[in-house]
């Protein structure tokens, strides 16, 4: 009862805030000041390139822990690549293991989580600044990336917290405890604690606000303008009514939309690269061309390697430690399987779907090069700029320039992936909340309540810096997550080795 008044008393305040235009703008720009002066500094120290660069150094960090475990696993991600879809498709799948999903449904919960706007907006800029050889390193990068899924995906299982109704806990915050813990290694509980804070700014920001905020603005694109606080709140309500479930529910909405809307958005890509079906070798030239040349590019060879591994690590999130925290969840009494599938979700989000919308980019001619400049430009003269405003019109136009309604199927799935998005993220900033402040029933509604709040100011509000500050949280994230995981990678080859040999024995064999 005392959960349903607050949820009344706090929608009826934000909604009376939000609706008021004049108040509304009033509090958008407070919030914008107060933010910006007083979290500039860390944004601006998470994104800082290297001196006399325009590398961004959190990149550089999640790229050469991508190489690291590449080389430490010996290219786990291709050799155990067949085994990853047989665990996928439940093939040494045992119903009676703890956990409370099963692989499939963990894949695509984690999956919902990075599969989003980046993969259309965010592409878009990458080619558009990097020229088509960005594409190239974006898939090199999105491969190796496939490494540190694996190695984190792993420690989240073999970590977890296993409870007697069946639910379970896991993710960065529990193996930096307990892992560090086992090895005597120090400063564990610090770095779990520092986690869990950048996990709940990151959820509430970057994977609700930002989302709700976008697919707003491709909704009132193409329906017409109106107030943000109605997308908003219809959001809220369908997002509050999958999440008030639990995982459980998550992952039944989740196995159902992610193939959805990755089938339809790839599906629509297709079409178009069929239509073109002429242009598809050249565009492979382009992207191989440029991404050791640098064709048409301010910036050259480098400047197509930043955008190409810039795009990928903001996309597939792997090294971030989140995914970690949905497959953790799984039903299964080996940690390693859960490495073994969560390595598919890099290739399926970056590989795959980043791959596609380059392709229909390239393809569709949208970008031409600015002689005088060297920037590619759009065929409105358009400089692309890495701010992404002009990532989906940019999307939106190649999907168009081969049928004209293939926009309203591009807006289908920007809601889609907005939606999906938010519902993983809740369930992220979920566990990194009951880790600081214990397991409860009470302590997860409000922590669901509140992010359902943010969901309606997310769509009405335009808060740049509280923005820009969530997407500095969830990549701090990596700093911590990525120090655990070079510290605990010998447990993750113990249990590699031990899996392998008992698999080669036939001691681990399937159950269908």
């Amino acid at each position: 009862m005392k959960n349903n008044k607050f949820v009344t008393t706090m929608t009826v305040i934000a909604l009376t805030l939000l609706s008021t235009p004049v108040l509304a703008q009033s509090v958008d720009e407070k919030v914008n000041a107060l933010f910006s002066s007083a979290t500039g500094w860390f944004v601006s120290f998470i994104f800082s390139p290297f001196p006399g660069t325009s590398f961004p150094w959190i990149v550089a960090w999640l790229v050469v822990a991508a190489t690291v475990f590449t080389v430490y696993f010996a290219l786990i991600q291709f050799r155990a690549f067949p085994h990853s879809i047989s665990l996928v498709k439940g093939d040494y799948s045992d119903p009676n293991d703890a956990g409370e999903v099963s692989h499939f449904q963990a894949l695509a919960t984690a999956l919902s989580g990075t599969v989003g706007l980046g993969n259309i907006a965010g592409v878009a800029v990458a080619v558009g600044i990097g020229g088509p050889g960005a594409t190239f390193w974006m898939i090199l990068a999105g491969l190796m990336g496939m490494a540190s899924k694996f190695t984190e995906c792993t420690l989240g299982v073999k970590y977890r917290n296993e409870y007697d109704d069946g639910t379970v806990s896991g993710g960065p915050m529990y193996y930096l405890t307990k892992g560090f813990g086992e090895r005597g290694l120090p400063g564990g509980k610090f770095l779990a604690v520092l986690f869990s804070v950048f996990c709940i700014l990151g959820a509430f920001g970057g994977g609700n606000m930002f989302q709700a905020n976008q697919a707003h603005q491709q909704i009132s694109g193409i329906v017409g303008g109106y107030p943000g606080w109605i997308t908003g709140v219809i959001f809220a309500i369908v997002v509050f009514a999958v999440i008030v479930g639990g995982l459980q529910s998550i992952a039944k909405v989740t196995e159902k939309v992610v193939p959805f809307m990755g089938v339809m958005y790839v599906a629509t890509a297709l079409v178009i690269l069929l239509v073109n079906f002429d242009k598809i070798g050249w565009a492979f030239g382009q992207i191989f061309e440029g991404a050791f040349t640098g064709l048409g590019v301010a910036g050259g060879m480098v400047g197509a390697l930043i955008q190409g591994f810039k795009r990928a690590a903001f996309s597939n999130e792997a090294g971030v430690g989140s995914a970690a925290i949905a497959h953790s969840a799984v039903r299964t009494k080996e940690p390693i399987t859960e490495g073994f599938v969560s390595l598919l979700e890099p290739f399926i989000d970056t590989v795959v779907i980043c791959t596609m919308t380059a392709l229909v980019i390239i393809i569709t001619g949208q970008l031409t090069i600015d002689p005088a400049t060297g920037h590619y430009i759009t065929e409105g003269g358009r400089i692309v700029t890495a701010t992404g405003a002009s990532g989906v019109g940019l999307t939106s136009a190649a999907f168009e320039s081969a049928f004209s309604w293939f926009p309203y199927v591009l807006a289908i799935a920007v809601v889609l992936f907005a939606f999906s998005t938010m519902i993983s993220w809740s369930y992220y900033g979920l566990k990194a909340w009951t880790f600081l402040f214990g397991e409860g029933k009470g302590k997860e509604i409000t922590f669901k309540v509140i992010f359902c709040i943010f969901v309606v100011i997310g769509a009405a509000a335009n808060l740049g810096p509280v923005i820009d500050f969530s997407d500095a949280a969830i990549f701090a994230m990596a700093v911590v997550n990525i120090i655990g995981l070079y510290c605990l990678m010998p447990v993750v080859k113990r249990e590699l080795e031990s899996y392998l040999a008992r698999l080669k024995s036939g001691e681990i064999k399937k159950y269908r």
